[in-house]
């Protein structure tokens, strides 16, 4: 399990450490923050399958993602009683992410090129990158240690591999020798398992609102284009009486069909009381539609490390909340998950199933978690110095 998340200067995040318990809430006032911590979260993720660094440069590049305040802001700028102004930068360039779990940590140190080395000016460089054993990365708990493009694995002894990373690669996306290194091998595919959903589309000419092709399919699309094929593989092989109660609990008397016409397409139909012919996907509102792709990602046949919800609240009545609720607690018994939301319900729903809250705050000192004496109170964290 993760223990720890942490962030550094990504827009509206200075420093930021989140420890969690497994089901976790992350909530707070509109433009505190949790959208960029959900994103920051997001680029972590791309550093494992290498689409970190043309995210970034998508996003307008290193100077559009990075914290946005003062360097260092003054007790009087955080407390209110002065204005920020700019001053001369002391440190580096950089954006930090990473995180602790049970079983190994790793983080990654995303910096500027120098002057004139790239004419890609909008795709930063790794600078460095660690994976360590405990809460902490530490100098005794370093497991691999990346600078620049040399890369160092521990054994009995530190040893330097014999090829070199690519500024702009990060180590958990390269495939050669990881035979000399397992433990990235070992990061590289935890990371890869986190799934992400965020405001899957549900207009007119959304995808799942279409018959798809019918194959084993134990991931949600993140489009949700394969609605149907995830649903029928969890009718085949997985929790089917979950879905049936996640329907009648938001849906009382509904009855979900899912079924293959002669070309092989997956239909999803929603058997309604009073009326004398199931309705298509194309029929539904975006509020059912929504909450079936939720059914979906959530009931999965192959659970991951970790999910990430961001919002699922969108477009459901607020009557469908505590539903939405005991759907997420039952897919927190088998994965863990983080959800960000503002809506009251869903926070009183789901902390009735046990998960933990954490409302994020902020000041001209930058996110923060609420109650917290101090920016990094709650959890330990180290960065490394370049």
């Amino acid at each position: 399990m993760i223990r720890t998340i942490a962030v550094h200067g990504y827009r509206s995040v200075r420093d930021l450490t989140l420890e969690l318990d497994g089901f976790d809430i992350v909530t707070g006032a509109n433009g505190v923050g949790k959208s960029n911590l959900y994103r920051a979260l997001r680029l972590l993720a791309g550093c494992a399958d290498g689409s970190v660094i043309s995210t970034i440069a998508r996003d307008g590049g290193l100077a559009s993602l990075l914290w946005a305040g003062m360097e260092q802001p003054s007790r009087d700028v955080v407390a209110g009683r002065a204005r920020a102004q700019g001053t001369v930068r002391r440190g580096p360039v950089s954006l930090r992410l990473g995180y602790a779990s049970d079983a190994l940590g790793y983080l990654v140190d995303l910096g500027i090129p120098p002057p004139g080395h790239s004419p890609f000016v909008n795709d930063p460089e790794v600078k460095v990158e660690q994976i360590f054993h405990g809460a902490v990365a530490r100098p005794g708990s370093l497991l691999v240690d990346r600078r620049g493009q040399v890369v160092r694995v521990r054994d009995e002894a530190w040893r330097t591999l014999d090829w070199q990373m690519l500024p702009q690669q990060s180590v958990l996306a390269e495939a050669v020798g990881l035979e000399a290194a397992p433990e990235i091998a070992t990061v590289r595919d935890g990371i890869r398992s986190w799934r992400f959903y965020d405001h899957v589309r549900t207009d007119a000419e959304s995808p799942a609102r279409q018959p798809c092709i019918g194959t084993v399919s134990p991931v949600l699309d993140a489009d949700g284009a394969n609605l149907g094929a995830a649903l029928a593989t969890i009718e085949f092989q997985g929790d089917r009486e979950g879905v049936a109660a996640a329907v009648e609990d938001a849906f009382p008397g509904c009855t979900l069909a899912v079924d293959s016409s002669d070309d092989g397409r997956i239909h999803v139909r929603l058997r309604q009381p009073g009326l004398l012919r199931p309705l298509s996907t194309a029929e539904l509102s975006d509020g059912t539609l929504r909450y079936l792709l939720l059914v979906a990602a959530l009931l999965t046949t192959r659970p991951p490390g970790l999910m990430v919800l961001n919002e699922p609240e969108t477009s459901l009545h607020r009557d469908l909340l505590p539903a939405l609720a005991g759907l997420i607690a039952r897919a927190a018994r088998t994965t863990q998950v983080i959800v960000v939301t503002h809506a009251p319900e869903l926070i009183l729903a789901l902390a009735a199933h046990g998960a933990r809250r954490h409302e994020l705050v902020k000041d001209p000192g930058g996110t923060s978690v609420a109650g917290a004496g101090g920016l990094l109170d709650g959890a330990r964290w180290a960065w490394p110095t370049r």
